[in-house]
């Protein structure tokens, strides 16, 4: 057992912080933004909650975080209050946000500056994947800080895989939101067109998905893409966040997206039709205005 807190308690971090006391045995200590939310998170599975990141990071031996963006990480970490004030020596911040690599290597010289670990550690697999236990993480940092961290990783994922220092597993979350953005548009045009050519889709997508243009997208999100329903999941507003992630390191590195601008760019007009909130299988929302 191990004494660990969790900072931000969203869709993703509320059932991930669950995991470390149901499944992983851990004391766990939270920090959310908005109070009430870490008391239900109390009251559900028995943890302590903490008014401040610093005051939820002070004796812990490991201090996860999941939270919106590259200022909120900035905020709960290094701002007023953050919980980098309060780390012990040795201790190990393990972030889950999907922010930058930039982000994530400044995080880490501050971390080894004052005496601990820092691993940038971005989770897919959506609301579902946190409620189930079985996110993919994707792990930056020192080898031995991993090492250590993954068996607390382990409470609510299936696949966990260090990558090289940090930033590196938030340059691959790029890799997997890149691979996403396609295979979403792909998917959307093919139910378009499905439906033009005046197809059944359940059996086209039955037929198709035994082959080689199956991807967890097709066998998870057709039925209700042709259907017109997108409250399944992660929405557009932070897929575009993911993506303006994505094309700010392709400038820096000099990759070339052409095909990710564009679908971000489709993203923006879903967004202009109200989807705001939808999840990212809305883009064939667009095709059927």
């Amino acid at each position: 057992m191990a004494k660990v807190a969790f900072l931000g308690l969203g869709v993703m971090g509320f059932p991930m912080a669950g995991h470390l006391v149901v499944k992983g045995g851990h004391e766990v200590t939270v920090y959310n933004r908005t109070a009430a939310k870490a008391q239900a998170w109390a009251d559900k599975f028995g943890g302590r909650t903490a008014p401040t990141p610093r005051e939820a990071a002070a004796g812990q031996d490991f201090v996860m975080a999941c939270v919106g963006n590259d200022d909120d990480l900035r905020a709960v970490t290094i701002g007023a209050d953050g919980a980098f004030a309060a780390m012990s020596p040795d201790a190990i911040f393990v972030d889950h946000t999907t922010a930058s690599a930039e982000v994530a290597r400044e995080l880490d010289a501050e971390a080894r500056r004052r005496g601990f670990h820092f691993v940038d550690a971005p989770v897919s697999g959506g609301q579902a994947g946190a409620e189930n236990g079985v996110l993919t993480v994707m792990c930056g940092g020192d080898e031995a800080a991993y090492a250590r961290a993954e068996a607390m990783i382990a409470s609510y994922a299936r696949m966990c895989k260090r990558l090289g220092p940090a930033g590196a597993g938030q340059l691959t979350k790029m890799v997997n939101q890149i691979c996403i953005a396609g295979l979403v548009e792909g998917l959307s045009e093919a139910i378009h067109f499905a439906k033009k050519a005046g197809l059944d889709v359940n059996s086209v997508i039955e037929t198709i998905s035994k082959g080689a243009a199956q991807s967890w997208q097709m066998e998870n999100r057709h039925k209700t893409m042709a259907e017109g329903r997108f409250d399944f999941g992660f929405a557009v507003e932070w897929m575009r966040k993911d993506l303006a992630i994505c094309i700010a390191e392709a400038r820096r590195n000099g990759a070339s997206l052409p095909v990710t601008s564009l679908v971000d760019a489709f993203y923006a007009e879903v967004e202009a039709m109200g989807g705001t909130r939808w999840d990212t299988s809305s883009l064939i929302a667009r095709l059927e205005r």
